[in-house]
């Protein structure tokens, strides 16, 4: 069996993590996840905590969900870093720092995912392509000011 590559480990891992933490927020098996939830936090939000952590499942299922699929992954793996980032300073917010520290770890590995994965068209969904470089011979002639070439003269090509 082939070994992954650093890609398909970040993927499956930024992938499938952000689906069993998501799904667990409407469990709590693995923690009971509205004790990372800062005072400051609380008292802003508009809804209660458990109600919040189990919309902030179902965002964390739908990231990982978009980073396994190869046309949404770069943009998945951005929301994933900024989300994992918000997540960090919540922590700081509630003295969790080791933890606060691991997610901002964590953010940093998603934002290195984003980065490797290929620019996309947003009409096209097709990786950019760089424009092919041409042979000296076939480049267009480059012609320096006061040469006698005017703008709207079509130049020839040999």
């Amino acid at each position: 069996m082939k070994p992954m590559n650093s890609e398909q480990a970040l993927t499956l891992g930024y992938g499938v993590f952000p689906i069993v933490a998501g799904a667990d927020k409407f469990t709590n098996l693995l923690c009971q996840w509205e004790k990372y939830l800062s005072p400051l936090a609380r008292r802003v939000l508009p809804m209660r905590a458990r109600t919040f952590m189990r919309l902030v499942g179902v965002i964390e299922m739908g990231v990982g969900v978009a980073v396994l699929s190869p046309k949404l992954r770069r943009y998945a793996a951005y929301v994933a870093s900024a989300w994992l980032a918000s997540i960090a300073a919540n922590l700081v917010l509630n003295r969790d720092y080791d933890i606060a520290a691991r997610d901002a770890w964590l953010a940093l590995g998603a934002l290195a995912l984003a980065q490797i994965q290929p620019a996309v068209t947003a009409t096209a969904g097709k990786p950019r392509l760089q424009a092919p470089q041409m042979e000296p011979e076939h480049a267009p002639a480059v012609f320096e000011e006061g040469q006698g070439v005017r703008v709207d003269e079509p130049v020839l090509q040999h």
